[in-house]
């Protein structure tokens, strides 16, 4: 074999077809990473450990921070699409999506892949 050929046949340093859909990857990548951080990692983890959904005032001891900083990682989750938002009086609401739902199962089977 060629030295610029690989094993599979294909030349070595061939360019890849790229059929990546360009709106695809970029709802991927929010999707990713809105919860690509400790927070907002563990802000998904605690609802969807919960029974329904959980009002704003409850997560920030959970966390540990304050009310504004847990306001912010929740907002980030709200518009990355990973938790719902229901406002009743001067409450706020969340909850998981389906996406945050199968995104947290997914990462379980990893974990149990192991």
């Amino acid at each position: 074999m060629a030295s610029n050929q690989r094993t599979d046949g294909r030349a070595c340093c061939e360019p890849l077809a790229h059929d990546v859909d360009d709106e695809r990857l970029a709802a991927d990548v929010g999707l990713l990473s809105g919860a690509a951080n400790d927070t907002r990692y563990e802000l998904l983890l605690l609802l969807s450990a919960a029974d329904g959904a959980v009002c704003a005032c409850e997560l920030p001891d959970a966390v540990g921070l304050s009310q504004s900083a847990v306001s912010h990682a929740l907002s980030t989750l709200f518009d990355a699409g990973l938790v719902t938002r229901e406002k009743d009086g001067r409450w706020r609401y969340y909850d998981l999506t389906p996406a945050a739902a199968s995104l947290l199962n997914t990462l379980d089977t990893l974990h149990t892949d192991d």
